[in-house]
């Protein structure tokens, strides 16, 4: 006589073979991180996709494993150069943490769940998926399209949508073999499939198991965040051009969003740039350029340019670790944000 735990236990096999069944038909299996598998290739790509879109991904992965292909490779190289290689990805700590765990490593990723959760950058979930995708162990995964998958087929609202329970049904689910072919199954399933927005209910192949579906609500689960007015911050940058058109850059403490990459010198809002420019040996002259709005997570950043030209190369710049002039065609490979992109680019309007 079949117990409700067997039948419980039968049930998650069933999703668990379907999915994998799902995947061998449907899964996006050519992606470069899947092509040659590795841990190391594993990890680059599970931080990279964190908060980021695949076809994002893509190009900066191919780039990245171009000129770090291994661990070593990694360890041995500059931090400018890691940063170079991330700009426009943001969330630049990942870069950071990536550079600083390889040195951390000795040539090797850890095969725990301890070990891995000891570098810098690498939560639950990403172990989880560097151990199960990259050494074959059996490890449960739960990024944000697990999570809305797991929401769907058994309807979690409200208490009942807590991290510890998605983590439950997670371990429930996850089977004993191919985990990691169940890992990369679930996530594309979420991804291209179990959509936060028009999920493929009329092709999936788990809709009979899905309460979700059963009762209607897979537009409504997982419930929305409540959308919050972010704050809006200012400062000023100053863009200081010298005579062959090079622009000062200065090097961002460590900490922070855009933690140690280069951008144009920024001050506060209230700062006085023009007699910050005149301390560079600057010109008087100062045009000020439109606002640029950046936004973050959790603010906005509104960047007022202002544009002026020095009539020498300030001492001050001596400190090459802190300040350097930069071009257009500079062959050094510096970390810049986005944001420093554009603005240099507004230089040369």
């Amino acid at each position: 006589m079949q117990t409700a735990k067997d039948a419980h236990k039968g049930n998650a096999t069933s999703v668990a073979d379907r999915l994998l069944a799902w995947y061998q038909r449907h899964g996006r299996r050519n992606l470069p991180w899947r092509t040659r598998i590795t841990p190391y290739r594993v990890w680059v790509s599970e931080v990279m996709l964190q908060q980021t879109q695949v076809a994002t991904v893509i190009p900066y992965f191919e780039r990245f494993m171009q000129r770090f292909p291994d661990i070593d490779s990694l360890a041995a190289g500059e931090r400018d150069e890691v940063l170079h290689l991330w700009t426009g990805l943001g969330y630049y700590a990942r870069g950071r943490n990536l550079h600083r765990a390889a040195q951390i490593t000795n040539g090797a990723l850890p095969d725990t769940a301890a070990g891995l959760m000891a570098l810098p950058g690498i939560g639950r979930s990403t172990a989880a998926a560097i151990l199960a995708i990259g050494f074959g162990q059996r490890a449960v995964i739960l990024d944000a399209n697990v999570k809305r998958v797991l929401t769907r087929l058994h309807a979690l609202r409200g208490r009942s949508a807590t991290e510890k329970s998605l983590w439950q049904h997670a371990d429930r689910l996850t089977p004993a073999r191919n985990a990691g072919d169940y890992a990369q199954a679930i996530m594309d399933f979420g991804a291209t499939h179990c959509r936060r927005s028009k999920p493929i209910c009329s092709a999936c192949p788990v809709s009979d198991q899905c309460l979700a579906h059963a009762r209607n609500l897979q537009h409504v689960l997982p419930a929305p965040q409540p959308r919050k007015t972010l704050p809006v911050r200012a400062v000023h940058v100053l863009l200081l051009l010298d005579a062959e058109g090079a622009v000062l850059l200065e090097r961002r403490p460590d900490g922070g969003v855009w933690g140690g990459l280069w951008s144009p010198p920024e001050m506060p809002a209230k700062a006085d740039v023009a007699a910050r420019g005149r301390e560079w040996g600057a010109e008087p002259n100062v045009k000020t350029m439109p606002v640029v709005r950046h936004s973050f997570t959790h603010f906005h950043l509104d960047i007022t340019p202002h544009l002026m030209r020095a009539r020498h190369r300030a001492n001050i710049v001596s400190d090459s670790d802190r300040h350097v002039w930069f071009t257009r065609d500079d062959e050094r490979r510096l970390g810049l944000s986005a944001v420093a992109v554009r603005l240099l680019a507004g230089t040369q309007a």
